[in-house]
């Protein structure tokens, strides 16, 4: 006769759920302003920074 126990699950970490993408840079923590020059204020190109809603961390804000 063969006897069948029940197995535990494994233990081990649960899965935290991700933070929300901050809906401004889309996670990536910088976003792209035109650069104007001239008088008449032509755009040149663009110009990357700090993400002002999420500071950098490309996670949503907490409200």
């Amino acid at each position: 006769m063969v006897t069948v126990t029940a197995r535990k699950p494994p233990r081990g970490k649960t899965a935290v759920p991700e933070p929300a993408k901050c809906s401004v840079c889309d996670g990536t923590g910088e976003v792209s302003r035109t650069v104007l020059v001239g008088r008449k204020r032509r755009a040149v190109g663009e110009q990357a920074g700090l993400c002002l809603n999420c500071l950098g961390s490309g996670n949503a804000p907490a409200d």
